[in-house]
């Protein structure tokens, strides 16, 4: 049984900032393929885009899906005992968010007080446009099941809503291109903590998690690792933490989480790991 789990952020980790290519992580792929380590997308995208990337990547591993709102353990998946959740064929779910419709009418009932932009506000041209996404990638990331990704217009009182959400039993989180309006119970840590502790439960020993993300709503899951990795940022800053065993990889984007996986996956072989 795998003694190693992979966590990993999407958008400018393993993806491009600019094209959302993963060309420069195909080395680390194979590897990560070759060694049987379980990659975990833990990620503010939706299960349809989550499940067109891992087909593009030729794997099949659980994933967390809209900031830690769900974890999906696919069917059969290495006959794991699965003690909560509930069956969606071709998944069990581990639910800890919201759903979309109930964040839906939270947005609607604060559309006088306060000017944001969600995407269930935005035609699919608009999207693909704001997220630089293809129209069919954009369809995509509108079918939203528990979270709303949205833009404030000009002097909006973002803690002001963020107040009035918390009141609700909602939580807003920030993203590499958008805010997101959330579940206050859900988060990527609790969900990493939670497949964490399915995969430590089977192997019937603890296993050495990595995490891997480059922005403030992947802090949690940083937080929640053995090994937190951190991408830096296509002219931006850098996320600076203070975390034991943190490391930071030498360039954006797919180069940057390719060298670092690649070295780390390496290093724990020769542990022992």
């Amino acid at each position: 049984f795998p003694r190693v789990v992979v966590f990993t952020d999407l958008d400018a980790s393993l993806l491009d900032h600019a094209d959302y290519s993963f060309q420069d992580a195909l080395p680390a792929l194979d590897l990560i393929r070759a060694r049987n380590v379980p990659l975990v997308f833990t990620t503010s995208k939706t299960r349809a885009e989550v499940e067109r990337l891992q087909a593009a990547m030729s794997i099949r591993e659980p994933f967390i899906v809209e900031n830690g709102a769900a974890l999906f353990f696919p069917d059969n998946y290495r006959q794991l005992r699965i003690d909560s959740g509930f069956r969606q064929p071709p998944y069990t779910v581990i639910q800890l968010g919201a759903s979309y419709a109930e964040i839906r009418r939270f947005v609607y009932a604060c559309r006088d007080q306060f000017r944001i932009r969600g995407f269930g506000d935005m035609g699919l041209a608009q999207v693909a446009e704001l997220t630089g996404l293809a129209p069919d990638q954009a369809r995509l990331a509108k079918q939203r099941e528990f979270t709303e990704p949205f833009l404030p217009e000009k002097g909006t009182d973002i803690a002001a809503f963020e107040k009035i959400a918390a009141a609700r039993g909602f939580s807003i989180t920030r993203g590499g291109r958008f805010y997101h309006l959330i579940g206050i119970r859900q988060d990527k840590g609790a969900a990493v903590r939670l497949a964490a502790d399915v995969f430590s439960k089977n192997a019937e020993a603890p296993v050495t998690t990595i995490g891997i993300g480059d922005s403030a709503n992947d802090i949690t899951m940083l937080q929640s690792v053995l090994i937190p990795v951190v991408i830096p940022r296509t002219g931006g800053p850098r996320l600076e933490l203070d975390l034991p065993g943190l490391r930071k990889a030498p360039r954006p984007g797919s180069a940057g989480w390719n060298e670092v996986v690649v070295e780390l996956l390496k290093q724990l072989e020769t542990n022992g790991a």
